[in-house]
């Protein structure tokens, strides 16, 4: 039978074109019909419905943008959900509170149903080329299961431990990511206000201790003050919402949290949602109706030398 993949927003829809280039039998579903005819050129089939997916699939991955989007594909709290999960396989490769994917698995597993939370690290870029890093939580007999199938689009895939555990591990992650790139737009924003070439900047961070493919990335689109999204700003803020409320379960400090998500919401909040999170630099500039900072670059031929 297929694979069902539900979600094909700005990571799911690499992640299933790389599932289907990898040879298996794959079909999409997702709730603007629109977003699933790229996935037919590469061979997918195409779920009319929730029922149509998980009547033909007996594994299905999640990668829904929130709780709520995860239970109506679910049909959670309806009777619909015990046919959809019971002898299934469900894979849910979204982030989601911890609370929400540990009593995901229990009603799963009540339903006779199977389930592994796999969460990703990785920009849509990553996803196309296949090499997300995967987090995976559950029982050992379903995780072996869950691991031959997403496979294709993993570099890497870690076993984490027992549900929720890979989904405290992805929000752990998520927290430096969230806090590396706000860092480096303060230090981008602070190198530009010094005068300085921000080539040269990003060369030396490049090639020093703290250099990182991630970090390159985003600091070129800063530069260049191009923010086609790798990874939405709305996603962010989501995310660092949902690390937050974790972090007031657990009662611990997390101060560069709180400052990444004021100013991640704050670009959400001034037109940027769908924006890169390398946007977060606009948060370092004056307000809209004020001079807006421009990035300083020396002219082409000094940067050559």
């Amino acid at each position: 039978m297929s694979v069902g993949f539900a979600g094909l927003g700005l990571m799911g829809r690499p992640m299933a074109e790389t599932l289907c280039r990898s040879g298996f039998d794959v079909m999409v579903y997702n709730r603007s019909p629109v977003a699933c005819d790229p996935l037919r050129e590469v061979g997918a089939k195409v779920a009319a419905s929730a029922d149509d997916l998980f009547s033909q699939c007996q594994t299905v991955i999640l990668m829904l943008a929130d709780d709520r989007a995860a239970d109506a594909v679910l049909g959670r709290n309806m009777a619909s959900f015990l046919l959809r999960a019971r002898g299934r396989l469900i894979i849910n490769m979204g982030t989601h509170s911890p609370a929400f994917s540990h009593a995901l698995e229990d009603d799963i597993i009540k339903a006779d149903g199977q389930f592994v939370e796999a969460p990703v690290s990785g920009s849509s870029d990553v996803a196309r080329e296949g090499r997300l890093v995967a987090m995976l939580a559950g029982r050992p007999a379903s995780v072996a299961l869950a691991r031959r199938i997403i496979e294709p689009m993993c570099g890497e895939l870690i076993e984490i431990g027992p549900v929720p555990s890979a989904t405290r591990m992805k929000l752990a992650v998520n927290l430096y990511l969230i806090a590396s790139v706000t860092a480096l737009a303060e230090a981008a924003h602070f190198a530009n206000a010094s005068g300085l070439d921000l080539r040269q900047f990003g060369r030396i961070i490049a090639e020093g201790p703290l250099g990182s493919p991630v970090i390159s990335a985003k600091l070129e689109k800063m530069i260049g003050r191009e923010f086609s999204a790798q990874a939405a700003v709305r996603d962010v803020v989501k995310n660092a919402q949902l690390i937050a409320a974790a972090v007031d379960c657990l009662t611990v400090r997390a101060p560069l949290l709180h400052e990444s998500l004021a100013r991640f919401m704050d670009v959400r909040d001034g037109g940027g949602a769908a924006q890169d999170m390398a946007a977060v630099l606009k948060s370092y500039e004056p307000s809209p109706g004020k001079k807006v900072m421009k990035m300083r670059l020396p002219p082409m031929q000094s940067r050559q030398r």
